[in-house]
């Protein structure tokens, strides 16, 4: 069984793989990237069918994404706290470069809730077919 800091590990490992990264998540685990509301994008998604589609679709628009560094700051046996970054190209051609920072709580060898945050200004110059000029009012 895997506690957070080896979850945390296979999670940025196996991005490129909706499959195996969902497959880390337990049945009503949570992938929480809560200022995405800020961009008109949601926030949460449960378990880990949902997951894999949400993971699937950022592969549309970033290919090739996977992370460069990864950084473990804080850990216990069922959490963990690190950074994570990525520098790629959009599908668009703009460039797709952010520092995540996250907590994972582990339970039972599976991701309970895996909170990011990152960039929101780089993800709409990145995402959003009009840049910041399409973040919501």
């Amino acid at each position: 069984m895997m506690n957070a800091r080896e979850l945390l590990l296979a999670y940025t490992d196996n991005i490129a793989d909706p499959e195996v990264t969902s497959s880390l998540f337990a049945e009503d685990g949570v992938l929480e990237l809560p200022y995405l509301e800020s961009i008109g994008l949601p926030t949460r998604t449960v378990g880990p069918e949902a997951i894999r589609e949400f993971m699937t679709g950022l592969f549309q628009v970033v290919p090739g994404f996977s992370f460069d560094t990864v950084d473990i700051l804080i850990e216990t046996e069922d959490q963990v706290f690190g950074e994570w970054s990525v520098k790629r190209t959009t599908t668009t051609g703009r460039p797709f470069s952010q520092t995540y920072a996250g907590r994972l709580v582990a339970e039972n060898g599976k991701i309970k809730l895996l909170r990011e945050s990152l960039d929101l200004v780089r993800a709409a110059r990145a995402m959003l077919p009009n840049g910041v000029a399409d973040i919501p009012a």
